[in-house]
């Protein structure tokens, strides 16, 4: 069932292309974004435990927005987890490899995929049977060429990979030309002081140009 779930996640990512990472304060506003990106035709979005408006988030946007696959970012805890799952996320995401989540995730057939920054942290992570993979800090870790040569060796395996920090408008395109990447974590799109200063017009542009970019790569 988690292998299943592992590589119909994957899927779903490949077709959004382009996710967005967001850090919401309050519900209001993380409802507004939502609609925002939904209207800029973003169709999935991470919603990051950063804040304590998270949850709420989660909750509400999964009944506004039935046709965006939302999923919970940051997951650190197996509380969140659970949490994160019953309250209508579709995926969940960590920045590390916590071999008790993903344990837990297995257990219950979660779509949970774990962050990985090594071929050691991979190899643990695709015994216990996780196939699609957070690349996180990606461009700190080393850019498009990291991820190449880490996926190199274990391409037969049919790995897949998310790579967010410090992916932006300029060089998502990079990532998005690697097969094994599905989706890349759109952290430039619906930025905290963008949406304390309510600059939806600007995040919609943002949203709409992040759709051209993607029908660029994937002509």
């Amino acid at each position: 069932m988690f292998v299943k779930k592992q590589i119909e996640t994957a899927n779903k990512l490949r077709e959004a292309g382009i996710i967005p990472v967001l850090v919401l304060e309050d519900v209001d506003s993380g409802l507004r974004l939502c609609e925002v990106l939904e209207r800029a035709g973003l169709t999935a979005a991470e919603i990051t435990y950063r804040t304590k408006a998270a949850p709420e988030v989660i909750r509400e946007a999964k009944k506004r927005f039935p046709n965006l696959f939302l999923g919970a970012g940051t997951v650190l805890n197996t509380d969140h987890l659970h949490q994160a799952f019953d309250l209508g996320a579709s995926f969940a995401v960590a920045p590390g490899f916590n071999p008790t989540i993903v344990g837990e995730a297995v257990k219950k057939g979660y779509a949970f995929s774990p962050g990985i920054a090594t071929p050691s942290e991979l190899e643990q992570a695709f015994e216990m049977g996780v196939r699609m993979f957070k690349f996180f800090p990606a461009e700190a870790l080393g850019g498009v060429a990291m991820i190449k040569n880490i996926i190199a060796p274990y391409r037969h395996l049919g790995v897949h990979f998310m790579p967010t920090g410090g992916v932006t408008a300029a060089n998502a395109a990079d990532w998005l030309a690697v097969p094994e990447i599905v989706c890349v974590g759109g952290t430039w799109l619906g930025r905290p002081d963008d949406v304390k200063a309510g600059n939806w017009d600007k995040i919609e542009k943002d949203g709409r140009a992040a759709i051209e970019l993607l029908a660029s790569v994937r002509k």
